[in-house]
């Protein structure tokens, strides 16, 4: 149609963005390790963080395999996830935990829409999506299970974390 995107630089912007997401996934855990390490959500944190490690590597094979650069904003990401994730965590693993749960929400909503947008070209990039689309969910539902719905200023956390996520997208999309 006439104003779509060509499919080529569709396919960018999704490696891209997801990249980057995953990628500040992982920094986000490392962060909230950091600060909760000894404690007993920490198991869940590191296996979360795991299955965020192993989504990143999926991607980083795609990248070059597609010739397609990661976002220039990726050192933004490295501090500001860790940032993101060690702030949340010194605010107790409940707030650590509501962090997971707005992240989470977004990519869900995120991974969704582009697998409608794949249809069914690009099976390959469509299938990954949807796996860790399930898994992100499997993450929301962890952090849900460790108190997350009981944090201090819960509401107002979810939904600053929710609005920097979007724009985050919005930005590795383009950048």
């Amino acid at each position: 149609m006439p104003g779509d995107m060509p499919r080529g630089k569709l396919i960018e912007r999704i490696l891209r963005v997801d990249h980057a997401g995953e990628f500040g996934a992982v920094r986000i855990y490392e962060g909230q390790l950091a600060v909760l390490g000894r404690r007993p959500e920490a198991e869940a944190i590191r296996e979360m963080a795991e299955k965020e490690r192993e989504h990143l590597a999926g991607f980083e094979q795609l990248l070059p395999a597609r010739r397609v650069r990661p976002t220039l904003l990726h050192p933004l990401w490295r501090t500001a996830g860790f940032a993101l994730g060690a702030a949340t965590a010194l605010l107790g693993p409940r707030a650590a935990m509501a962090c997971t749960v707005a992240v989470e929400e977004v990519i869900d909503e995120h991974y969704a829409k582009q697998v409608e947008a794949l249809g069914d070209d690009e099976p390959e990039i469509r299938e990954l999506c949807e796996q860790y689309r399930e898994d992100e969910l499997e993450h929301r539902d962890t952090a849900l299970a460790h108190g997350a719905a009981d944090a201090p200023a819960g509401r107002l956390l979810t939904n600053v974390i929710k609005a920097s996520t979007r724009t985050a997208i919005w930005l590795s999309e383009r950048l």
